[in-house]
């Protein structure tokens, strides 16, 4: 078979024919060298007539037709055989066999491009196995000689279409979109695109200099589906969708919402790629995670974005890519002793402010930071180090830009058609309409597309209160009741618990979160008993109650002792994780340092203690990256992390609590084995608001392991402060928030005390300790004396 060549520049490019492409510049192109042509005595007869009607030619050049191989393509009629093609960039055309046996001129029938060859004999038998090219060339001199589209059948079968509209396609990824293939022994692209309510699809591109109806996709019929196999088109292909919509017969270039790959913005064309070359080593780490018990094992997350980890100096490039960034992130974030990294959306967006929340390409990584491979990397090695991967996801809202899912085929596809549930007023971006099945679908594919191709180990779902509420942030009047008149949205919690089901029935292991910051009941409860399924739900109450706690002056905490208890009567209703996440260190919020009280010494003091309070809290953990550093200003993305802060000892000291607490609270079962049992924790004492001081234990699954947490909220030392303890022995002091090197004043109990046969708070034995100003305290009993 002939063999197309793929050359770079301009030899071979009118820049006049790239018109309808916004904002690219030339890029791949296809080229042959020039041959001679000769055409075959009495292949072709003059005596033929073209049977091909008027109208069917008008609907071809005006980019009307729905099945262009009606029209396009091979047809027989009374043994004869006309061969068609829609060629508008082409002044001449012709058509020739595989192997250059013979060469037929095809006439052009129209000044747009329609041209057609005649035979007098039939194209079946021998020939129709052979085959034929086309070839054409411009007024440029470009040529082109490849096999014609129209000869090959769809790829895809009746019954991918049908699952796909109930909404059970669950590897939609792999039937739409665009996908390298071989057809008949012919290398190809193959796309595909849901647009039901165009009334013609096209796709564009270098290959065809974004000429719009120069490659005509076929309809497949009431599934809505447009699907077009493109000969010898290569990896790294760009190219959009030009939908023509039925309502006023206007053209919008699209991306593809199947897009694995995009160009780097401001650039939106979409990008062919292969998603399967990767060779993956985390063989070990995706065996073991399928059969761990996330909800007893120690999770603690640092939350980050990539793009103002760290950066480069360069103003033009500043981000650092997937694989570079990998060289310093997972060894940093290893030594801290973070279980997982968390990132802020990676999926492609196109404003760098939204810090990746708005997403036009759910199935795109976005470009910024490097090709596809390049994540799987990222994720391979955090892996290989023993680091899991969780990834935050957007499937809330998504945003309005003209070219990507709103108003995708010139009706409301992906958005609700009814404007009272159509836009999300906070962020002025689109709702999906979790009601239709093919959205539906788009969504769960989605989730597991990251599951299996990027192998990550879990999805943090961003603003489901959103999804949840019909009336969320709208006022009376600006919503509309659900078939009950209730605010409940149905069709979101159905999708959530359709998500869930199938997300832990095909990847036992993986992590499903939800950042839910309301009451609703059983969040995280198995769907078959009325949950929502997910795995976890962030505990906000927890974080906002902490927050105003820690931020109100010691002098005044006592007024206030109940932000820091209130917490536990909830504590274990749900699976929970305690973020201290981006939302609290942005927009006036201030740094994590900035809203502790007091001089630079106990803003300090009173940061370490929050972050040893929050482990010893029941509940996963989560932080922001920077709030291991004490950073003094709120998070931005347009700079990096001060890491100059790390040459301070108040600084540094807290960057080693943070990784001492991590330690403790892996290699302690008594920390997260029993997370969300009430059998995890039990009060020593409560109530001693007073003095602003709490204490309390925790256990592990089996009660073999405990540890006791003492937290002094005021900066004044107290001496001989007497606790119960449960059993009689040596009480190891395991950490001490005041310790010299974390910064601290250094007052303690030289390493640990003896437990006294003198019953208090309701125990028979107790122990009389010191407690350091703003600290935390943790001892563990040993069965054996100090040494």
């Amino acid at each position: 078979m002939f063999e197309v060549v793929r050359v770079r520049g301009d030899d071979f490019v009118d820049h006049s024919l790239q018109k309808n492409r916004d904002n690219h510049e030339p890029g791949l192109h296809f080229s042959v060298e020039t041959q001679r042509y000769q055409c075959l005595s009495g292949l072709a007869s003059k005596s033929t007539k073209s049977w091909v009607k008027q109208e069917e030619i008008l609907r071809v050049t005006r980019f009307e037709e729905s099945d262009p191989r009606l029209v396009l393509g091979p047809h027989t009629s009374n043994k004869a055989t006309a061969i068609r093609a829609f060629l508008p960039l082409a002044e001449r055309a012709w058509v020739q066999h595989p192997a250059g046996f013979w060469t037929v001129e095809m006439n052009k029938l129209t000044s747009d491009g329609f041209y057609e060859a005649l035979f007098e004999e039939s194209f079946d038998g021998k020939r129709l196995e052979e085959g034929y090219l086309i070839g054409y060339e411009d007024s440029s001199g470009f040529k082109l000689l490849t096999e014609d589209p129209y000869c090959f059948e769809p790829t895809i079968s009746d019954y991918e279409l049908y699952l796909f509209g109930k909404g059970e396609l669950q590897r939609s990824y792999d039937t739409l979109g665009a996908h390298l293939k071989v057809r008949n022994g012919v290398p190809g692209v193959a796309f595909a695109v849901w647009a039901p309510n165009a009334r013609a699809v096209s796709v564009v591109g270098n290959f065809n200099h974004w000429t719009v109806g120069a490659h005509p996709m076929i309809n497949r019929g009431a599934s809505g589906v447009w699907e077009l196999f493109v000969p010898r088109l290569k990896e790294e292909e760009v190219y959009k969708y030009a939908v023509k919509f039925r309502s006023d017969g206007s053209v919008k270039q699209r991306t593809d919402p199947y897009a694995f790959k995009t160009e780097l913005r401001p650039h939106t064309a979409s990008v062919v790629t292969n998603l399967n070359a990767y060779e993956w080593g985390d063989t070990d780490w995706m065996a073991q995670r399928r059969t761990n018990s996330v909800v007893e094992s120690p999770i603690s997350i640092y939350e980050l974005h990539l793009g103002s980890w760290k950066r480069k100096q360069d103003e033009k490039e500043p981000f650092f890519g997937y694989k570079e960034i990998a060289e310093e992130l997972i060894p940093y974030v290893k030594q801290m002793g973070y279980t997982h990294v968390e990132l802020l959306p990676v999926m492609e967006h196109p404003f760098d402010g939204s810090w990746g929340y708005q997403v036009i390409n759910y199935y795109a990584p976005t470009a910024r930071y490097g090709a596809p491979q390049d994540l799987m990397f990222f994720i391979d090695q955090c892996h290989r180090s023993g680091l899991g991967v969780i990834l935050d996801w957007v499937p809330a809202h998504f945003p309005k830009d003209d070219y990507g899912l709103s108003f995708y085929d010139g009706s409301h596809l992906y958005e609700p058609d009814d404007p009272l549930l159509r836009e999300h007023p906070d962020w002025g971006t689109l709702v999906f309409n979790y009601g239709r099945n093919e959205v539906r679908n788009f969504l769960v594919s989605n989730a597991l597309f990251w599951l299996e191709k990027y192998h990550v180990d879990g999805l943090r779902i961003d603003a489901v209160s959103s999804m949840l509420y019909l009336d969320y942030s709208r006022r009376p009047g600006q919503w509309r009741p659900n078939k009950y008149g209730g605010r409940e949205n149905l069709e979101a919690i159905s999708f959530l618990q359709q998500l869930n089901s199938v997300v832990h029935q095909r990847f036992p292991g993986a992590v499903v979160i939800a950042e839910e910051s309301t009451a609703w009941g059983g969040v995280s409860r198995p769907v078959y008993s009325g949950g929502l399924g997910f795995d976890f739900k962030w505990n906000m109450g927890w974080m906002h109650d902490t927050l105003e706690y820690f931020s109100t002056d010691p002098l005044y905490r006592k007024f206030v002792h109940a932000k820091l208890t209130f917490s536990l009567w909830y504590a274990f209703s749900e699976n929970f994780i305690l973020p201290l996440s981006h939302d609290e260190v942005v927009h006036g919020k201030g740094s994590m340092l900035s809203k502790m009280p007091g001089d630079e010494w106990q803003k300090f003091a009173n940061l370490r203690l929050c972050y040893a309070y929050m482990f010893g809290h029941p509940g996963k953990k989560l932080m922001f990256m920077g709030d291991e550093l004490g950073e003094p200003r709120e998070w931005s993305e347009s700079r990096s992390l001060d890491w100059e802060l790390l040459k301070s000892e108040l600084h540094k000291g807290v960057n080693l609590l943070v990784r001492d607490l991590n330690t403790l609270y892996r290699t302690h079962s008594a920390l997260h084995t029993a997370d969300a049992s009430p059998a995890g924790f039990e009060w020593i004492d409560f109530g001693d608001a007073l003095q602003s001081v709490i204490s309390f234990l925790r256990y592990s699954k089996d009660r073999k392991d405990f540890l006791v947490f003492v937290c002094n909220m005021t900066p004044l030392p107290r001496h001989s402060y007497r606790i119960g303890v449960p059993i009689k022995g040596y009480y190891k002091e395991v950490l001490n928030t005041d310790a010299s090197e974390y910064g601290g004043s250094g007052v303690g109990n030289f390493g640990g005390v003896h437990s006294e046969d003198l019953p208090f708070h309701g125990r028979p034995y107790s122990v009389s300790i010191t407690l350091p100003p703003l600290g935390a305290l943790v001892f563990q009993f040993s069965t054996g004396s100090k040494s």
